[in-house]
């Protein structure tokens, strides 16, 4: 296996199995035109400052251009990692001049360089996967701004809503992840190249010329710092973590709703699938693998920070193992944001059993007491009131929309019409109008916001 260093050490039976256990091309492969693109950059640097002359720089230009665009496919498979690979290719097109592209760098600032563009390169990727998942919430969330169902706190029912105000919570919650990836975006801002092995380097170079031909903020200020950090993956693999919680807990919101049991929804015969002996099922697999493979971005944080937490500064041979896993982590959640996406887009709801899930489950109980307190009893008496209510048509079998005002008036003289009325799930939703609330107007404000959000490129944060 070919290798970029090894003139102070000897020829051992270990050597093979030393080479091949480190190897990382196969993972590397990732990051294949991000390597490349440094080196384009690095070789023009080198050129402008004179530390190469004008026609090797334009040798080693033609040579990596020639390497972009033939592919990864081209690059030799018997050496450790990428840049061994790109190096031996350039010298196989363009002679030893190769060997002077390394000239003050190292593998340590180049993948630290390379990680980095490439986090910021899927950064647009993401942003796009949570927009097309917010465009199907606001267009259900329009659909079914009055479709009354129960609000749950506890997983019990709590309070009438309508599954437009429900959309909505989500289509905020992913605003929020993707104002979060602007996060990302600056703690990738930094430019390592040319910080070298981890103390700079002698020659005279011009890294803000790389940096910003690489489309950074800056270089990093610390050539130590540069080639040591990795806190940039974790803030990476945090936003994907708090995606894939967020999806996953709507995917085990579909999974329940689409049981006998709610029956709020039918998922179309392509994002379900059937069993191998009965019939007649209509397993929700789409929702449950985004449940389960939600684990795997926080099992990459969780990986990454152990590693992490035992390295001293400077380059280490652990941070290798980063990259598989960071990959694996993004993968997973673009499938994902599709998968969920194409779900919410194609989910048949039905009103009708959410309305019929509300009725007599004492959910407008709170409506009672605050219809007391408007009329001046305290509230802790009218939540006392009203638990008395709930408890009689417990043991009446009945709801609390059933009540009469005769009836209300055995729990309070100040009951009057507007009590009664105000004991249905529709008077309920109607009346919470604060804003972010339930009711209509509330709603439409929300939407109008959202819409608002969803037209503007990049995500807002939502309060300033």
């Amino acid at each position: 296996m070919r290798k970029l260093w090894g003139g102070v050490f000897g020829e051992g039976d270990g050597e093979a199995f030393a080479v091949a256990f480190g190897e990382s091309l196969a993972s590397d492969l990732t990051f294949f035109a991000e390597d490349v693109r440094g080196s384009m950059a690095h070789a023009r640097m080198l050129a402008s400052v004179g530390i190469l002359s004008p026609e090797e720089g334009e040798l080693l230009l033609a040579g990596l251009g020639q390497i972009l665009e033939e592919g990864p496919q081209r690059l030799p498979k018997d050496v450790e990692d990428i840049h061994t690979a790109v190096e031996v290719r350039l010298g196989e097109l363009v002679g030893d001049v190769a060997g002077k592209l390394h000239t003050a760098r190292s593998r340590n600032d180049q993948v630290a360089t390379d990680v980095r563009l490439w986090i910021r390169g899927q950064l647009p990727v993401l942003e796009a996967g949570i927009k097309a998942l917010q465009s199907g919430l606001l267009e259900q969330a329009k659909k079914h701004a009055d479709t009354l169902m129960p609000g749950v706190t506890h997983q019990q029912h709590g309070q009438p809503i309508s599954l437009g105000f429900h959309f909505l919570a989500l289509f905020f919650a992913f605003q929020r992840h993707g104002h979060r990836l602007g996060w990302v975006a600056e703690s990738t801002g930094g430019c390592p190249l040319g910080s070298a092995a981890l103390a700079g380097t002698p020659f005279g170079i011009d890294r803000a010329m790389t940096a910003t031909e690489l489309g950074f903020d800056a270089p990093t200020p610390n050539a130590l710092d540069g080639t040591s950090d990795r806190s940039f993956i974790l803030d990476f693999l945090h936003v994907s973590n708090l995606l894939m919680l967020d999806l996953s807990r709507m995917a085990q919101e579909f999974v329940l709703w689409t049981t006998p049991e709610f029956g709020y929804l039918r998922l179309p015969d392509e994002l379900t699938t059937g069993s191998s002996i009965m019939p007649q099922k209509r397993n929700p697999d789409i929702a449950e693998l985004i449940r389960g493979k939600s684990g795997v971005p926080l099992g990459a944080y969780s990986q990454l920070s152990m590693m992490m937490k035992g390295l001293v500064l400077g380059y280490n041979r652990d941070t290798q193992e980063d990259k598989p896993a960071m990959f694996q982590a993004h993968r997973m959640t673009l499938a994902c944001l599709e998968g969920m996406t194409r779900m919410v887009v194609a989910a048949e709801f039905r009103p009708e059993r959410m309305r019929a899930a509300i009725h007599g489950d004492f959910s407008t109980a709170t409506d009672l007491a605050d219809a007391l307190a408007a009329k001046g009893v305290p509230f802790r008496e009218a939540h006392e009131i009203a638990g008395k209510a709930v408890r009689f048509c417990l043991e009446a079998g009945i709801g609390l929309e059933d009540l009469s005002l005769e009836q209300l008036k055995g729990f309070s003289e100040l009951a009057d019409e507007s009590t009664v009325s105000a004991l249905t799930p529709e008077s309920s939703r109607t009346r919470r109008e604060s804003q972010g609330g339930t009711g209509p107007v509330a709603v439409r404000s929300q939407l109008d916001l959202a819409q608002s959000l969803l037209e503007e490129a990049g995500f807002t944060r939502l309060w300033s």
